[in-house]
């Protein structure tokens, strides 16, 4: 028995829902789309055009999935995550097609606010931290920084970002302002806050 209501959501009419997965109010799920068993879709996400959902597979609320996007078992994202066109999970670090490895599916999570851009790839078994940004075409291979820039492949932090997606400039004392929100960041210790 499934735990959504198309009342409460849209699905277009190529999209396949599987039995037992649960979707949110507001959420639009568009063409050719799979939602599998056993995934949790939140409230008022947007699936762009052939997104697969894989079994267990959870995204948070208000999580914007662009076209041709395949989210595999083991992944998380929590609430206001961005997945760019085309980007690319994995969830084997050491696939073969001769070898199951489904019992040794690696967890990656993402954190609130963050975005990976178009074409990235992020490798499975890591975590990217609140408004972290990965550049489009880059490769994550290890956990990412919250607000953390990350460019190339293999990816590498190139700056800090704000939570509006705004690169941050450091001043002598450590303090940076969004250009676009006025919000004040704070550098201590490698790691970037926002102060309140």
């Amino acid at each position: 028995m499934s735990t959504y209501s198309k009342d409460i959501f849209f699905a277009h009419e190529t999209a396949i829902i599987d039995e037992g997965c649960t979707i949110g109010e507001g959420t639009k799920i568009w063409h050719f789309c799979h939602i599998m068993p056993d995934s949790i879709i939140g409230e008022n996400c947007n699936l762009g055009q052939n997104v697969m959902v894989g079994p267990l597979v959870v995204l948070g609320n208000n999580v914007k999935v662009q076209n041709n996007v395949s989210i595999y078992t083991g992944v998380i994202c929590e609430d206001d995550v961005f997945l760019g066109p085309s980007m690319v999970f994995t969830n084997v670090i050491n696939p073969r097609s001769a070898v199951v490895r489904k019992n040794m599916f690696m967890k990656t999570l993402v954190k609130r606010g963050a975005s990976i851009g178009a074409n990235a790839t992020i490798i499975c078994g890591i975590t990217i931290g609140s408004y972290a940004f990965i550049g489009a075409g880059s490769v994550a291979t290890k956990d990412v920084k919250p607000y953390a820039l990350i460019v190339g492949n293999p990816g590498r932090q190139l700056g800090w970002m704000s939570e509006f997606g705004h690169r941050l400039n450091f001043d002598a004392n450590n303090g940076a302002i969004c250009p676009e929100s006025g919000e004040q960041y704070s550098l201590k210790n490698e790691f970037v806050e926002k102060l309140i």
